[in-house]
């Protein structure tokens, strides 16, 4: 069912966000206590409330004139934050350089999170620099991969 939702919403919102220079990070409906669609938007110097008031606006009109989902839920559209997930293989060419950390599934190395400096994606495979060693992490291994935030 989320599947379905999400596909739909990608696909107006892209049309929506066509001509605009807003990018769709990403769509996730999900079962909380109550239902929740987040849009998650970013751009070039970054997202603004004006933006997400705008394409909530346009999306909400649209998904009430369709009507292609018949739980009730909240509609949530922001940025994706500074820690923002990455899930595309865009988001990872994007961020080359920078610091991410990987949850895995099962531990590597005895480590369940590691953090290192990405270095790219090569065959399904996630590249890191971490303390000088180079290490490589298939995609199917990762729980989630994140921009680390080092507050130091």
């Amino acid at each position: 069912m989320s599947n379905r939702v999400e596909d739909l919403v990608e696909k107006l919102t892209l049309e929506l966000l066509a001509d605009t220079g807003i990018e769709l990070v990403d769509v996730e409906y999900v079962k909380e206590r109550d239902w929740y669609l987040r849009v998650f938007l970013d751009k070039a110097g970054g997202i603004e409330i004006e933006d997400c008031q705008w394409l909530s606006e346009q999306l909400e009109e649209k998904l009430d004139q369709l009507d292609p989902i018949k739980d009730s839920y909240y509609l949530e559209v922001s940025s994706p934050g500074l820690d923002r997930a990455l899930k595309k293989e865009k988001d990872f060419l994007r961020h080359v350089g920078d610091m991410v950390e990987i949850n895995t599934y099962a531990p590597i190395d005895g480590k369940r999170v590691i953090v290192g400096k990405l270095t790219g994606l090569v065959e399904n495979s996630i590249q890191l620099e971490v303390d000088g060693l180079a290490l490589a992490i298939p995609r199917d291994k990762a729980a989630q991969v994140r921009l680390h935030l080092d507050f130091k």
